[in-house]
């Protein structure tokens, strides 16, 4: 009884030790909740900031309600210059509400995702959270003079992974709202062609599936690219689909969203591709096998053998085996097991059966085997016939006997 009560204590213990959780997290699920913060998920979601708040081990999320947010949406900044701003209300530390309340000579400085990028020159990056009279929390941007916004409540908090709160207003910041350089335009067939994926690129380059990777790229795009040496032994059978079909297959190797390696470890399950025209079209699923990292679909598991390009928002990914989805080929059929010989047997010649009377009411062939046992045996013994016969004599016998 002891030791089981000391066993269930150090589990409850390590489900709250920093950095322990049962698992991970999903901003967008929990702002979900939250209608009126639909506006501050939207953003995080176009901007893939969320996805870099989901693969964050300790975190806090400053959110701001939809009224909140129309001063910073007059602005109309580009997606990069918004994700820097959102990124200013993403502290990289555990603020639980009170936590708030327990700031240690009542202010602190927090550093931000915001500062992560290195794009926040001095102390642009810092948020100053600053313990108010009256049970007020202020948090305040760049200058650390000025409170900007409050403390308004907590809307989740899970010790101490995540911690999303609600502030007042936007926090105010010049140089996150800086215009930012979009960046650099990737040549994606270009770095196929350079690191052993020519044949999968060649094949893009003559296919419209490029014109849908180039489409994506902007919005998030994961790419599973085939090896030469794995593409080239399937060629053959790539030849001979359609078009639409080379098209779809193609389109097969690429997911509409932005998954890092850590992110698709995370995230096991059934996912769609730019291929996916339904619920149930030309997907596969991303699991774990040990330390690597594999794509299963109904024919093929093929695994991640490395990464090309891990640039936000897309990274392509190196595979051993070409993806063949179920919609295009057909599950590889198991081979019948090996028949179990026989015990020897006396060989017996059969004979064709007889053919079929030409009246419809004739009686149905026999069996193949039937034929056989018309015939006499290896001893020369009687057959069926003269089994008859010999019956027929034996029957008169025992009648006179009795007579």
């Amino acid at each position: 009884m002891q030791l089981r009560t000391t066993v269930v204590f150090i589990s409850t213990l390590v489900l709250f030790l920093p950095g322990a959780t049962v698992e991970g997290h999903n901003i967008t699920s929990i702002l979900a909740k939250f209608p009126e913060f639909s506006t501050f998920n939207h953003y995080l979601t176009i901007t893939h900031l969320a996805d870099e708040i989901n693969n964050r081990q300790t975190i806090t999320v400053c959110a701001v309600n939809n009224p909140g947010m129309s001063d910073l949406l007059s602005k109309h900044l580009s997606v990069y210059a918004m994700k820097n701003v959102l990124s200013l209300h993403v502290l990289v530390d555990y603020f639980g509400a009170k936590k708030l309340h327990q700031i240690t000579d009542g202010t602190t400085l927090a550093a931000t995702m915001f500062q992560a990028t290195g794009t926040a020159s001095g102390s642009s990056g810092f948020v100053n959270i600053t313990d108010l009279k009256g049970g007020k929390v202020g948090f305040g941007s760049e200058d650390y003079v000025r409170t900007d916004a409050t403390f308004v409540k907590s809307l989740q908090e899970v010790p101490y992974n995540i911690s999303v709160i609600q502030i007042s207003s936007m926090l105010p910041s010049a140089e996150a709202e800086a215009p930012t350089p979009e960046p650099a335009a990737v040549n994606i067939t270009s770095l196929m062609l350079a690191h052993g994926c020519k044949n999968f690129a060649d094949a893009l380059l003559a296919s419209d599936a490029m014109k849908t990777y180039a489409d994506n790229i902007d919005g998030g795009l994961s790419v599973f690219c085939p090896l030469d040496d794995a593409f080239k032994g399937f060629l053959p059978k790539y030849k001979n689909l359609t078009v639409a079909g080379k098209q779809s297959l193609l389109e097969y190797h690429g997911v509409p969203v932005y998954q890092s390696m850590s992110m698709l470890k995370s995230s096991n399950g059934l996912t769609n591709t730019l291929a996916t025209d339904g619920a149930s079209n030309y997907d596969f699923t991303v699991q774990n096998d040990g330390q690597d990292v594999t794509i299963k679909t109904s024919i093929v598991t093929a695994k991640i053998v490395g990464t090309l390009i891990d640039q936000q928002p897309l990274v392509i990914f190196t595979i051993d085996k070409v993806l063949l989805p179920k919609e295009l080929y057909k599950r590889a059929i198991s081979p019948a097991p090996a028949p179990v010989a026989d015990a020897p047997k006396a060989s017996k010649k059969k004979h064709k059966s007889p053919p079929a009377p030409a009246s419809s009411e004739s009686l149905a062939d026999s069996p193949d085997d039937a034929s056989a046992d018309q015939e006499a045996d290896s001893n020369n013994g009687v057959g069926i016939k003269g089994f008859r016969v010999g019956a027929l004599a034996l029957s008169f016998w025992v009648a006179s006997l009795v007579m």
